[in-house]
């Protein structure tokens, strides 16, 4: 029987000082290696998840309120201001670059519900459970406790749950048991719409239709409206409540709402009989979301504990 040993040679195993390198000796043949390239891919695929893992996007946090914030606002001509509200029922302005508060003001009697500030970022109206809506000035170049100057106080018969005002134009509307109407000349809705008996969550008018607004429902539904009408123009009823609703800056007829269902929908108000794209990625329900001003993606907010930016037009 012919057996054939492995002969090595001592000297080439072996090192001559403590500090050095043990040898290793590879074949590079390719053959030798026929799953060299998957691989090299899979090392290259985990070095990017761990980029993405180890990635510090947070920035850093703005302090100051006692409990959870309810409501936000952006300011239309600063990009380095914004307001919040709270359950503690009071107004801040909050300084960006400074991550500070340059303002604050006890508004109302119960959770701050919704905010939104007019086109000329001088006025700013807020609505509470307290059945109470309020206008403000904006005085920005006041002291942290002048910052809020009341105007206005308009009492209703129900809570409020959301506030947004009409584009270039002195009305707005709310959300509750039905969505009002109101100009800021008048202490009583001059319109109310209602369909159904259950309670409107959110509302938003269309930024570049100014006629058209849009809310979501406890019932599960999304509803359309046009102030120029005596009654709603559509309803569609979804399998799961939807928390929050927006619509494109740039597209007139697309909004997009945020869902129990762990999803995000995509809608063009002339066809509501389908999503126009389903955005999947939270395991959890959303619960706001908001467009970019150029219209191509928006971001998430999960009780997942997740933000995510999703592109409007991604693929079903």
């Amino acid at each position: 029987m012919k057996i054939k040993p492995i002969s090595r040679s001592l000297e080439e195993h072996t090192r001559s000082r403590a500090g050095e390198v043990y040898k290793v000796f590879r074949n590079l043949d390719p053959v030798v290696h026929p799953f060299q390239k998957a691989r090299e891919y899979v090392r290259a695929l985990n070095a990017t998840k761990l980029e993405k893992v180890f990635a510090k996007p947070f920035i850093g946090a703005l302090s100051g309120h006692m409990d959870g914030v309810y409501s936000m606002s952006t300011h239309p001509t600063s990009l380095r201001l914004f307001i919040s509200g709270g359950c503690e029922e009071d107004l801040r302005l909050w300084n960006l670059p400074l991550r500070k508060t340059i303002g604050k003001q006890t508004a109302h009697k119960g959770f701050v519900r919704g905010l939104t500030v007019y086109d000329d970022g001088k006025q700013l109206l807020s609505c509470s459970e307290d059945m109470t809506i309020k206008l403000w000035n904006l005085n920005l170049n006041s002291t942290e406790d002048e910052t809020f100057e009341l105007v206005e106080t308009y009492s209703g018969d129900q809570s409020f749950t959301g506030v947004d005002h009409q584009r270039f134009s002195t009305q707005f509307a709310t959300s509750g048991q039905t969505v009002d109407i109101w100009d800021k000349s008048s202490l009583e809705p001059i319109h109310s719409f209602s369909w159904g008996i259950d309670s409107a969550m959110t509302v938003k008018y269309n930024p570049i239709e100014p006629h058209i607004l849009a809310s979501t429902a406890t019932d599960r539904s999304i509803t359309l409206f046009d102030v120029r009408e005596k009654s709603p123009l559509k309803k569609v009823i979804l399998t799961m409540k939807s928390n929050a609703i927006c619509w494109n800056p740039m597209e007139a007829y697309i909004f997009s709402i945020a869902n129990e269902d762990h999803n995000c929908y995509t809608y063009d108000m002339r066809n509501l009989d389908i999503a126009r794209t389903i955005h999947r990625d939270h395991v959890s329900a959303v619960l706001d979301l908001s467009y970019s001003p150029t219209g191509t993606e928006f971001v998430t907010g999960s009780y997942d504990r997740t933000l995510r930016i999703f592109p409007y037009s991604a693929l079903i």
